[in-house]
């Protein structure tokens, strides 16, 4: 993976530093894995704006992915690497030995032609989906479940990965890419191995206009609203805002908005850094 800095021959291109995309293999989607993607402008059922700074962007067609990796004890070959412009991470198209294919959520290191499977039994190579229980501790692990047959729900987006500390009884300890340490039973699923795309943080737009494409709309600065749009508005002249804060209120900095009766409060052993 690499990235690669433009030449300035535009004001658009002079601090733009882009994807190398040298590990993508395939430039068409599959066919039978695409749906239809519709856009809702950060309007809610009624035509009310819920979501502001949305809207607009190219269109795009939804990939399936298969979070739940519940086609077990049968061997799959990677077919290709894929760009998806609905997530961070790079996607792999399987084929099963029955002809089915599927996307995945391309792992770090994932080559095509290699062999992949998932569920109990399975050797902890990288893409290879396994419970908890049988992965060996201090494994680099993507793509966990919390419940299980839930699909996978932490460790998704590129570069991110977790670390599987210790297991006790019925839970396995997991160290996610937040810093929190959190207990998960040890019969969810997970994937060895990084997400792919880690190079996806040194993306620099360069414009902007590249946010329009990706359907972000010109945010406005809080102080520069009146009182009556934002706790952080009106004053004489340039006011500095006072206390940072959210539109409704809510502190922006280190206000911790965690429920403290919240039922699964007991799995956590550690919480995220601040």
């Amino acid at each position: 993976m690499s990235v690669r800095k433009l030449k300035p021959i535009t004001p658009g291109q002079r601090f733009k530093v882009v994807n190398g995309f040298d590990a993508l293999t395939a430039d068409k989607p599959e066919k039978s894995l695409l749906a239809p993607l519709k856009r809702s402008g950060g309007r809610n059922s009624q035509g009310k704006m819920t979501m502001r700074y949305r809207g607009g962007g190219h269109k795009r067609r939804y990939r399936i992915i298969d979070f739940k990796r519940d086609k077990q004890d049968v061997a799959a070959e990677v077919k290709s690497i894929q760009y998806d412009p609905n997530r961070t991470a790079f996607i792999a198209l399987l084929e099963y030995k029955d002809g089915e294919k599927r996307y995945i959520v391309a792992q770090n290191g994932l080559q095509v032609g290699q062999k992949v499977s998932s569920g109990t039994g399975s050797a902890p190579e990288i893409g290879n989906a396994l419970p908890l229980k049988e992965i060996p501790l201090g494994t680099i692990i993507s793509c966990i479940e919390l419940r299980p047959g839930q699909g996978a729900v932490m460790a998704r987006s590129a570069g991110t990965f977790a670390q599987l500390m210790a297991r006790e009884g019925k839970f396995a300890t997991v160290k996610l890419p937040s810093g929190e340490t959190r207990l998960v039973l040890s019969n969810c699923l997970a994937t060895i191995g990084a997400v792919s795309n880690s190079d996806h943080q040194l993306i620099v737009s360069g414009k902007a206009g590249r946010s329009r494409w990706l359907g972000r709309r010109p945010r406005t600065r809080p102080v520069a609203m009146n009182p009556v749009d934002h706790p952080m508005g009106g004053g004489e002249g340039r006011a500095s805002g006072g206390h940072p804060r959210s539109r409704n209120g809510v502190p922006a900095k280190g206000y911790r908005t965690r429920s403290r009766t919240k039922e699964t409060n007991r799995y956590i052993i550690e919480r995220r850094k601040k």
